[in-house]
């Protein structure tokens, strides 16, 4: 099927006609008037084309979440007041112990919260799926029967992920390999210092599993300062030792904001070589450099984490609201930066899915939408990039492999 977005402004640029065949950007060329045939296209395929009328709004690469727990969500249900303990052990043992309670399961919550995330603009997610002795397979199994409910409508890599660590509890490793054999598309890992204490044995596990059974690795990194930078050195050396590159993502990274200059810069530069790539929530506190990381080809992607669930009352699904996040805890002013945060969130988390996908070349850069590109694509409200952002107004439209799969403005 061919589809032409009329007057539609790429990255917000100048008016155009975009059109889509084959599940990839066929043409872009001059606007035609409302009600006139479209032309353009390869071999004249714009004739008799579907018409999406694109009312000037700007035209964006559809939102990358490559970091969501859709798992734990509790979105569209009773608000509940916060009640976990500060630690990632004391946080997830809150969570074990209520997470049975919610008036839905795993699946029908999951399934509603990634339905809402694609409506918003998202089409391409990299979610989180608890394995433990406590929630066995249930969680994982909710995840990927949301996945399979909105398969025409996005794609969705699901992580295999050991919230209580690896070590604590006799048996974790064994729940995380069964994901792994029911087909987890990433293997998942978490604080080897700090949880598990022993980040040979739990580094011995994760990339054992990833090498068995040919898979990307991505590691939540919640550890301060130098334990972080003692874990993220780790990391790299088991991604250099095994020729992983291109397949590990460390995630969140908090502690490596804090680290003196020198030590920073220095493992930016190992990351760059090897090509490990990095996910941020756009934390408050300290942000992550972004132009560093760009400057050195490190793939950036953006996520929501946990959306109003036990771990925090924040989140709506909305990858709009969540780059607003990024630029506000960057502390960018520039339109070129706060766009840069729209590429992240777009590109740059494609590409940390998917190593071969389009990358950011610098804060600059803004690919996505030019021919040949894939018809990810989504239609936001503004006047410019950066004025889209601030606002963050409905009359999104959301295509998907080159097919409008979400659309605020008419029922689809």
């Amino acid at each position: 099927m061919t589809l032409v977005l009329r007057n539609v402004r790429p990255w917000g640029g100048d008016a155009a006609d975009v059109t889509l065949d084959g599940g990839v950007i066929a043409a872009v060329g001059p606007v035609t008037p409302e009600g006139a045939a479209p032309a353009g296209g390869p071999a004249g395929s714009a004739a008799g084309a579907q018409v999406v009328e694109g009312r000037g709004r700007i035209l964006l690469p559809s939102f990358s979440d490559v970091h969501v727990h859709l798992d734990s969500t509790l979105l569209g249900l009773p608000f509940r007041p916060h009640t976990g303990a500060p630690g990632v052990w004391n946080m997830m043992l809150n969570d074990r112990q209520n997470w049975r309670g919610a008036e839905a399961s795993v699946a029908e919550r999951a399934t509603l919260t990634l339905g809402a995330m694609i409506e918003r603009g998202t089409t391409r997610v990299r979610s989180y799926a608890q394995v433990d002795v406590d929630a066995g397979l249930e969680r994982f199994e909710g995840v990927l029967a949301a996945r399979e409910a909105h398969r025409d409508r996005a794609d969705v890599a699901v992580i295999a992920f050991p919230q209580a660590g690896l070590l604590r509890e006799a048996g974790s490793a064994d729940v995380l390999e069964e994901a792994l054999k029911l087909g987890a598309d990433v293997v998942g890992g978490i604080d080897p210092c700090a949880l598990d204490r022993d980040p040979v044995r739990h580094l011995d596990i994760v990339f054992g599993l990833a090498e068995k059974y040919s898979l990307p690795v991505d590691i939540h990194l919640h550890e301060p300062s130098q334990l972080g930078l003692f874990s993220a050195q780790l990391i790299l050396e088991r991604t250099k030792a095994l020729g992983m590159q291109g397949l590990v993502t460390i995630s969140h990274g908090y502690g490596l904001a804090d680290l003196p200059a020198g030590q920073l810069q220095e493992l930016i530069e190992e990351m760059g070589s090897l090509d490990v790539s990095m996910a941020t929530i756009a934390p408050a506190g300290a942000p992550l450099p972004l132009q560093q990381l760009a400057a050195a080809g490190i793939r950036v992607g953006l996520g929501q984490d946990g959306q109003r669930d036990y771990w925090s009352p924040y989140g709506n699904a909305d990858m709009l609201d969540r780059t607003w996040q990024l630029a506000f805890t960057s502390k960018f002013r520039a339109d070129e930066l706060i766009e840069h945060c729209v590429a992240v969130a777009t590109v740059g988390g494609s590409s940390v899915i998917d190593p071969a996908a389009n990358r950011l070349a610098s804060v600059a850069d803004r690919p996505g939408v030019d021919v040949g590109d894939p018809a990810e694509l989504v239609l936001v409200e503004g006047g410019t990039v950066t004025a889209a952002v601030m606002d963050r107004l409905p009359g999104r439209t959301v295509i998907h492999r080159g097919r409008v799969v979400a659309d605020s403005l008419q029922l689809v």
